[in-house]
């Protein structure tokens, strides 16, 4: 069953530029991994430090793999302490 996951961050106070730069730059490496529906990116117009990604997946363990990619891990070095929040939701699209 495909998994739909929307991501916040939220930079901290300063952060806000660097964290948008790094958010970017997984967009394209992201698209050509294995399972990967969309990835799209998404700035705030009213608080640019907050940036929400909404992102489909063919399977659960495809956005699993995502998650060990050598990118993901190399994003989360690279902005360790950039980000006052992030929060992950994971859902499943309901029918009618």
């Amino acid at each position: 069953m495909p998994l739909t996951v929307i991501a916040k961050l939220k930079a901290r106070p300063g952060m806000e530029e660097p964290l948008f730069e790094a958010c970017r730059a997984l967009i394209a490496p992201t698209l050509a991994e294995e399972g990967c529906l969309n990835y799209d990116m998404h700035r705030s117009v009213e608080e640019p430090g907050v940036i929400m990604f909404y992102e489909n997946w063919a399977t659960r363990s495809l956005w699993e793999q995502h998650m060990q990619a050598p990118h993901l891990k190399a994003f989360s070095e690279k902005t360790e302490g950039m980000n006052e929040v992030w929060e992950l939701f994971l859902g499943e699209k309901v029918g009618a």
